[in-house]
């Protein structure tokens, strides 16, 4: 089954995709930000693909200690219940 169509699987993947732009994005900080260097004063404009990964990566830095125990529950779940 897809896991678009299994709420389990969604939620798995979202987690994992939060996990992962977080992680690039400590390891990178400009990854996201597609080159542009703002002016002073001026913020930069997030938008498509990049901008939506930006806002998962915000996610897993600002709501990391629930994103983490999330994860860990879901590993549980996956692999006893599952």
């Amino acid at each position: 089954m897809s896991a678009i169509f299994d709420f389990s699987s969604l939620l798995t993947v979202i987690l994992l995709l939060i996990c992962t732009c977080a992680y690039l994005r400590d390891m990178r900080p400009t990854i996201f930000d597609g080159g542009q260097i703002p002016k002073p004063g001026e913020r930069l404009k997030r938008s498509g693909v990049t901008g939506f990964l930006w806002k998962m990566s915000r996610i897993g830095e600002r709501l990391s200690p629930y994103v983490g125990v999330s994860c860990a529950i879901m590993a549980i779940h996956i692999l006893f219940f599952k």
